[in-house]
């Protein structure tokens, strides 16, 4: 396992982590639902869709992962992430799951409406390791998913109940899985041999969209973007803009959404995206997103920006596009010093946890959007 960096549950607990403060009301406060922006002339997509409030929470208290049709997936504030699985409809916590001493919780958790896989890393000291338990929801015990080939990078992509992951096979190559939550079954995409790997993978409903790094920790270092159908089929390049590291993205339909940032930017935080819409179309800059917020969801393809005022105050927006929209279109604006996470995204619903750190007390509020 080459990384060390690890995020417990959302980047908003690495952001915030050591804040305290007194809870809020747990009901969320219809005024702070935003208003969707009109649609721009021009544009052929749909209404924007609205936002609802699905969760709200002092900075240390329970923060959401996902939600879907029966169940919600929270995770605590506590050092080593500890995830919940409740019943929407009874309200009934049906799996609690503690990381073993020394590991913490890995984002995201892959689930449907039988089964949730929950992924835990141990990153310091003389032996990193990845465990990967599923749990059945019906009875909520865990098991180790042996049938699967072993996780090797802590970057889990998911889509529903399909999911995709790196893995080193017997000739200590990375290789691309793909593997369905209900049946473990499971094919490899494409390998890459040592000390090259792959990474980042992102699922939508036909593709995959990951990374190749080549000759890692050397000067010669090259991260491309890859497409693979989850049908099958062959492993295609997403031809990179510039001459800069392409770093991640996301395809539906055959369009593709991805972002590149070179190793000497000064703010590798944020990066340049760009949209083909099919492989052999030009590529259209988009402008200046944040690094890794790049995701697939429905039909839809979306990302987060970030500008900065003259006071130095951040303010954070959501876009989305899909083929046919000569422009994206802005889907969110959180309020000026309101720090957005990367979104999730389960059933076509979008997910986004706001932290409101400037209030007097501090908590964080997740809004869902349906599209």
């Amino acid at each position: 396992m080459r990384r060390r960096t690890v995020a417990v549950g959302t980047l908003l607990l690495l952001t915030v982590a050591g804040c305290s403060s007194n809870p809020p009301e747990s009901t969320p406060s219809p005024t702070s639902t935003p208003k969707p922006t009109p649609t721009r002339p021009g544009d052929t997509g749909t209404a924007l869709p609205a936002w609802a409030n699905v969760l709200r929470q002092p900075v240390d208290g329970q923060h959401l992962v996902t939600q879907q049709r029966k169940y919600v997936v929270t995770r605590g504030s506590d050092e080593a992430g500890t995830t919940t699985i409740t019943d929407r409809a009874g309200k009934k916590v049906v799996v609690r799951h503690v990381p073993a001493a020394g590991f913490v919780a890995q984002s995201p958790v892959v689930i449907d409406d039988r089964w949730a896989l929950i992924e835990d890393i141990r990153s310091d000291g003389p032996d990193p390791q990845i465990k990967v338990l599923r749990y059945d929801l019906a009875t909520g015990k865990a098991t180790a998913p042996t049938a699967l080939p072993p996780v090797s990078e802590p970057e889990i992509g998911a889509y529903d109940g399909t999911f995709a992951y790196s893995s080193t096979d017997a000739k200590n190559r990375s290789c691309l899985i793909v593997a369905d939550l209900a049946t473990l079954k499971s094919r490899t995409v494409t390998c890459v041999a040592a000390p090259g790997y792959i990474a980042d993978p992102v699922v939508s409903a036909d593709t995959v969209t990951f990374s190749e790094i080549i000759a890692p920790e050397t000067a010669r270092r090259c991260k491309r973007i890859l497409t693979a159908p989850l049908a099958g089929g062959a492993v295609q390049p997403v031809p990179a803009a510039t001459n800069c590291i392409q770093w991640s993205g996301a395809t539906v339909r055959g369009a593709t959404v991805w972002s590149e940032v070179g190793a000497a930017d000064p703010d590798q935080y944020q990066s340049k995206a760009y949209v083909r819409e099919s492989g052999d179309s030009p590529a259209r800059p988009l402008g200046t997103v944040v690094t890794d917020t790049i995701l697939a969801c429905g039909n839809w393809i979306l990302w987060e920006t970030r500008t900065v005022g003259s006071s130095g105050e951040e303010t954070y927006q959501i876009n989305r596009w899909r083929s046919g929209l000569s422009t994206p279109q802005r889907l969110y604006a959180a309020k000026p010093g309101v720090a957005l996470t990367p979104m999730t995204c389960q059933d076509s619903t979008v997910y986004v946890e706001a932290a409101y750190l400037a209030s007097t007390p501090t908590y964080t509020e997740t809004i869902s959007a349906a599209l």
